[in-house]
């Protein structure tokens, strides 16, 4: 960590104070090349295919060494000099080793080329790509990347209607280019930022392509499906990917990894993140003892388990709440996110001694994560009994630092009452990719949310 010192002064100071699935860009094995598009769902549905189809692509990242893929996305073009739309998730191998990977394109028709990584926006995770035409297969010469006119965006001035019919394209699952006809559902709730939920069936591969109107406007970006749901998806809305296509029209290809760039917007992202849960203030879990804080359910989504009403041992209820929203920094890191989850326990069928045992048990079981040597420093833990609103606490406060994302941290704090031999709480915050100054911020927000309830 690079100021464990810095943070030992503040976890004391701190501790004296103490008084929040993806259709994903395809990674197969070696599959079958592009072909003809599936067979339209409606009439206009192959009006827009036939109208859109010259402006589409299909994104591939190659490893340089072998030219052999190691993903593939989607894409359109939405401007005359090549530039290009897709998800930051399709093309962040590429954005993050530069050295060993490279990016492709191939069109409809079949026509390869080149792209390059001019901007990105990992929060929103879009990229925009740029490209450059080449020969097609086998024949000399050069071509424009597409023909025809580049796909517009829908005027913000003319929102979406609930029930809408919007047409997704792509290029599922590496089979060949496809469009799929499904229905504008609003947006979806306690999304951290504006998500389209989509009834339609995106597949992999699928990523960064357009979602379309019936006037072929492009209204939203493919990002990602529910694994565990049928005809639920999610677009990213286009006027983010409007505000990253004038932010990169001039910019300088991307040859460098992407990580100080990466940094700022996981800065920017995880300072409002911090902002808006404070503001917020706790729920009650509803304890008859205790004060445990709870999120308000428009921020993060709570599911809770208790044993069943019989039991003749330890008896206790389980609240989990996690935010939406995550944010994609590469296949084996998701960030920027907050979870809070809490457990109650009535120990009063099992006697003191029984209780303090499995009480204190549980307590040493949590862990704080053994992760990627490569990626985290290991996590630095401080202990402290504090008392906060009349309840002595038993808490922990850990921080865990990325290596390549300088100045983000992962927080765990995990918090303990011990003023009773028979019943007792126990809950956790974890914070993902948060700055130092925020982890303290956080930390005390979260643990000014424990006390006793005011008894009759």
């Amino acid at each position: 960590m690079t100021r464990p010192r810095a943070w030992r002064q503040r976890a004391v100071a701190l501790s004296l104070a103490w008084a929040g699935a993806m259709a994903c860009a395809q990674q197969p094995p070696p599959a079958l090349p592009a072909a003809s598009a599936s067979a339209p769902a409606s009439p206009s549905a192959q009006r827009l295919y036939e109208r859109a189809r010259s402006q589409l692509l299909q994104v591939r990242t190659l490893l340089k060494g072998q030219d052999s893929q190691a993903s593939v996305g989607s894409g359109f073009v939405v401007g005359e000099d090549g530039l290009i739309i897709t998800n930051y998730h399709v093309v962040s191998q590429v954005a993050l080793q530069p050295e060993r990977y490279r990016l492709t394109y191939t069109r409809v028709d079949g026509r390869e080329g080149a792209l390059q990584l001019l901007g990105f926006d990992a929060v929103h995770d879009l990229a925009v790509v740029k490209a450059l035409p080449v020969s097609g297969r086998g024949k000399a010469g050069a071509g424009p990347v597409a023909a025809g006119t580049p796909l517009e965006f829908r005027p913000a001035s003319t929102p979406l209607s609930q029930g809408e019919r919007i047409y997704s394209l792509g290029n599922p699952l590496d089979v060949g280019f496809a469009v799929l006809e499904g229905t504008y559902n609003g947006l979806v709730e306690r999304s951290f930022y504006p998500s389209i939920f989509f009834a339609g069936s995106l597949n992999s591969g699928m990523s960064g392509g357009p979602a379309l109107d019936e006037q072929g406007r492009v209204v939203g970006i493919n990002v990602a499906t529910r694994r565990d749901g049928q005809q639920v998806s999610f677009l990213v809305p286009a006027a983010f990917a409007q505000a990253l296509l004038e932010r990169s029209r001039r910019a300088a290809p991307i040859t460098a990894p992407v990580y100080p760039e990466l940094t700022t917007q996981l800065l920017a992202h995880q300072e409002l993140v911090t902002q808006r849960f404070v503001a917020q203030p706790w729920r009650s879990a509803g304890h008859a003892r205790y004060l445990i804080p709870v999120p308000q359910e428009d921020f993060m989504r709570c599911w809770g388990r208790s044993t069943p009403a019989d039991t003749k041992g330890l008896e206790f209820e389980r609240s989990d709440c996690e935010m939406d929203t995550q944010v994609f920094v590469s296949g084996a890191l998701l960030t920027g996110s907050l979870g809070v989850r809490h457990e109650t326990y009535d120990g009063r069928k099992l006697g003191g001694l029984r209780f303090t045992q499995r009480h204190s048990a549980s307590f040493r079981n949590e862990s704080f994560g053994r992760r990627n040597p490569k990626e985290f420093t290991a996590p630095q833990c401080s202990e402290r009994f504090v008392e906060q609103g009349g309840l002595p606490l038993r808490a922990v406060l850990c921080l865990t630092a990325y290596r390549r994302l300088t100045g983000l941290y992962d927080l765990s704090v995990l918090a303990a009452t011990v003023d009773q031999g028979s019943i007792g709480a126990q809950g956790r915050l974890d914070a993902r990719g948060v700055s130092f100054d925020n982890a303290m911020r956080l930390a005390t927000h979260y643990l000014l949310g424990y006390g006793l309830k005011e008894q009759p």
